[in-house]
């Protein structure tokens, strides 16, 4: 009997591993719907749907491994980064969802979610201040007018499967939606800015380097917080504490 590996798990949803399947538990369905939704009309290689049975969707595991994760190192070569940026290209480039996405909120919803999120970082003396008000302040260039992207909504590099210099797979698609293509980028180089050239050279495009940056520090002052309060470590070396030290 092959064994059960518990991926994920935290108050909002989980995910387990039982040999080649998934097994996705979450309470939200219409976050469950978005996913579904999302993979069958990403124009990249996604997860099979097995089955769905609410609140469980089995998927089946994708082939390769991935590039990485935040806060540990990369082993993926420059051409498997490359390759993971055509493949976001091309799904930037597809025909928009019907829905807004995690990369699409509003200027003014993501301002005031920010100003209250350093608040209460700094309040409750989670961060320094000085690397709270630094990084509040370079986050300031990602409030900017964009044009709607196609966007995953999540795409750190541990949802990305590549074997050899092939995408092979792009799983975890409930955050997917209309938005900022720029925060997807932003999202998959997070902790690896040392790839960011060879994603930018496989995207096909000039990146606003300041955007990025932006994205970087806004996402992590964002994600600091909840991270801690759902079991995860922030502080962890190359996570997303040091994202925003490396702003300074």
């Amino acid at each position: 009997m092959d064994e059960v590996e518990v991926v994920v798990a935290h108050s909002e949803r989980a995910t387990l591993r039982v040999g080649d399947v998934f097994l996705k538990v979450d309470a939200d369905q219409a976050r469950i719907d978005r996913e579904v939704e999302a993979m069958s009309l990403a124009p990249v290689p996604t997860p099979e749907v097995l089955w769905r049975k609410p609140p469980v969707l089995a998927l089946a595991a994708v082939p390769g491994t991935t590039l990485g994760r935040l806060g540990g190192p990369s082993t993926g070569s420059p051409a498997a980064w490359a390759a993971a940026g055509a493949a976001i290209r091309k799904l930037h480039d597809a025909p928009l969802p019907p829905r807004p996405g995690r990369a699409g909120r509003s200027v003014a919803a993501l301002e005031a979610e920010l100003d209250e999120e350093c608040k209460v970082l700094v309040t409750n003396g989670i961060l320094p201040v000085d690397l709270v008000t630094r990084n509040r302040r370079v986050a300031e260039a990602a409030f900017r007018p964009w044009t709607p992207a196609f966007t995953h909504g999540d795409l750190q590099i541990a949802h990305v499967f590549v074997d050899g210099d092939e995408v092979t797979g792009i799983i975890d698609w409930s955050e997917a939606g209309r938005g900022d293509a720029l925060y997807d980028l932003a999202t998959f180089t997070l902790g690896h800015e040392e790839h960011l050239a060879d994603v930018a050279a496989g995207y096909g495009a000039d990146l606003d380097l300041d955007v990025i940056h932006a994205w970087w520090s806004l996402r992590s002052l964002l994600a600091v917080r909840w991270l801690i309060e759902h079991g995860f470590d922030p502080f962890a070396p190359g996570c997303e504490v040091d994202a925003l030290k490396a702003r300074m």
